[in-house]
């Protein structure tokens, strides 16, 4: 994807000299970061449900350590926030999508 910036407009630059990133020039849109950012809140949420305390010389033993929250809820939240993650990162909504397709046969 070619950036199209007319460096002879000083108008369209900032105080820094800089050219101002557009929307359709991001990697990301606003839903991948959402998506994203509720991926990590499962994740995190998968690993507060695998934590507690384990079992000690001092206590015994301590059968909490196999209960169900533990060994199959919490590690499988784990394990779909990854998954989601990856698909929250490849997504591409269709707006954007057309907005790509449109660009890349103006080129050709």
């Amino acid at each position: 994807m070619a950036l199209n910036f007319d460096l002879n407009k000083p108008e369209e630059r900032n105080k820094e000299g800089l050219d101002p990133i557009k929307d359709k020039d991001r990697p990301f849109s606003k839903i991948n970061y959402y998506m994203m950012g509720g991926c990590v809140a499962l994740i995190v949420l998968g690993f507060l449900l695998m934590s507690g305390g384990g079992s000690t010389v001092e206590n015994g033993f301590n059968p909490e350590i196999f209960s169900t929250r533990r060994i199959v809820v919490g590690p499988m939240l784990a394990f779909f926030g990854f998954l989601l993650m990856a698909f929250a990162i490849v997504y591409t909504p269709s707006s954007r999508r057309k907005e790509i397709k449109n660009t890349v046969n103006n080129n050709e």
